[in-house]
């Protein structure tokens, strides 16, 4: 029987179809790459079973001036009053407010040369987080699917009971776009101040507390809410019991069963429980917001999360400022004072986040990242009426700490000019750092979604993977 296939017509093909083969193209042709070069250019690893991702949001924007990228020469209106200290690596400094890092710095990578174009905060996280600049400016959802999202949707096919992408609460700018409701995090206890712009909000937990342990919920801003639906969650203890009736879960809709299994599951339950940690453990990591979210991210993974996003916002003494998170323009804090208290919690936490990636093995397959939607001016400003010191937004320039993801560590990549004004060695699209993700979790960034108005949109148009991490 000849081998040969048939020259007969398959049919229409449908709209699906035409995306996977369509898309491709299409997200080529933007990017400026054939279809085929992803691969040939390595760009496209075979999917990763187990990889996942932290991401340590600072909304608002550090200063790369003040963290990673210090420039003791520059004039004092732009360096600031912290001494860049040496790490363990040689040549790579970084602010002497964090030592614990600076004795780990073999573990992690530094990024200081991706920019961006959008400075407004929704705007720059909508550009930050999913590839491509926004319409509207003072966005709270994003035009198009963040990153979490696209992981969520991409491996959709393996959710069992335990969600894919998980988050405290939503980013200012954020959210799954056109690719729906459920492909959203889950979210413990969000606060919808988080995506209004308000940045006077208490930092909201991604851990959970004693009297919340039993209370395990989906808000309304989440998948979806079922504590007011038929109360279908008056006790954690009760649900997997009532799960054996099959039939009760035949009325509720794909979205609500989903959410049930995940709420019963004891994997659920026992990754957000820190009572199983050592006491010597959570001492580690600190017993504040920063240590117990960090480390319940940790567990996360551990339980098969893929993608947990969590703001690090910390309260900061009335004196030192009014907001929560790295906005510091003068208006709302003093910078400097502001990073005094806050960075000790921050130097522990990562610290001890870092050092558990790599003794429990989870090193070659969760990458930890911390950054914000943009960095701060290098000048210094006074625009208070106090005189106190503050920066402002800067999207020319930033840095990101990577650590982890089975990449390579103990590197600096990138360099800005003397003042950290924008970078002038290895620039970089700030889509070069999803492109590297996708890589790493083996999702074809050229694949296209339909957005609302049915028009096929790639994952990125443009962006190559980071080759100095592989």
């Amino acid at each position: 029987m000849s081998q040969r296939t048939s020259g007969s017509c398959r049919g229409p093909i449908d709209r699906r179809h035409w995306l996977q083969l369509g898309g491709l193209n299409l997200g080529a042709l933007c990017s400026g790459m054939h279809p085929r070069d992803w691969q040939l250019h390595g760009a496209l690893d075979r999917r990763d079973e187990d990889f996942s991702v932290i991401l340590f949001w600072a909304n608002g924007g550090p200063s790369h001036l003040d963290l990673f990228d210090l420039k003791p020469q520059a004039p004092r209106e732009y360096r600031g009053p912290f001494r860049p200290i040496s790490t363990n690596v040689i040549g790579l400094q970084i602010s002497e407010l964090l030592p614990r890092l600076a004795s780990r710095a073999d573990k992690f990578t530094l990024i200081r040369s991706l920019h961006h174009e959008r400075v407004e905060h929704s705007g720059g996280t909508n550009r930050f987080l999913t590839g491509y600049p926004s319409v509207a400016a003072n966005l709270a959802d994003s035009e198009f699917p963040e990153i979490g999202s696209v992981v969520s949707k991409q491996l959709a096919s393996r959710a069992r009971d335990i969600p894919l992408f998980i988050a405290n609460t939503k980013f200012y700018g954020g959210g799954s776009a056109y690719l729906g409701t459920s492909h959203k995090p889950y979210m413990p206890s969000p606060n919808p101040l988080t995506s209004s712009g308000n940045n006077r909000y208490d930092p909201v937990p991604l851990f959970r507390g004693p009297r919340q342990v039993d209370r395990l919920a989906i808000s309304g801003d989440g998948v979806v809410t079922l504590r007011r639906r038929q109360k279908l969650l008056e006790s954690l203890d009760r649900i997997p019991r009532s799960l054996d009736a099959r039939q009760r879960l035949g009325s509720i809709d794909v979205l609500q069963r989903r959410a049930v299994e995940m709420l019963a599951s004891p994997r659920m339950r026992t990754a957000f429980d820190l009572a199983r940690e050592t006491i010597a453990t959570r001492a580690r990591y600190g017993h504040t917001h920063w240590g117990k979210s960090l480390l319940t991210c940790r567990r996360l993974v551990e339980a098969g999360v893929r993608f947990v996003q969590c703001q690090a916002t910390f309260r900061l003494n009335p004196t030192t400022g009014r907001t929560s998170n790295w906005d510091d323009h003068s208006v709302n804090s003093d910078i400097f004072q502001a990073y005094r208290e806050k960075l000790p919690s921050f130097d522990q936490s990562v610290s001890a986040l870092i050092d558990d990636l790599y003794r429990r093995g989870l090193d070659r397959r969760v990458l930890f990242i911390f950054c914000g939607e943009f960095g701060r001016t290098p000048q210094i400003r006074h625009q208070d009426s106090s005189g106190r010191p503050g920066r402002d937004h800067w999207s020319r320039a930033m840095s990101v700490l990577l650590a982890g993801g089975g990449l390579k560590m103990g590197q600096v990549i990138g360099q800005t000019n003397a003042r950290a004004e924008e970078p002038i060695e290895r620039i970089m699209n700030s889509n070069c750092l999803l492109a590297t993700i996708y890589r790493r979790f083996g999702i074809d960034p050229a694949e296209a979604y339909l957005d609302h108005a049915g028009r096929p949109i790639p994952i990125l148009s443009e962006g190559r993977p980071i080759a100095e991490l592989f």
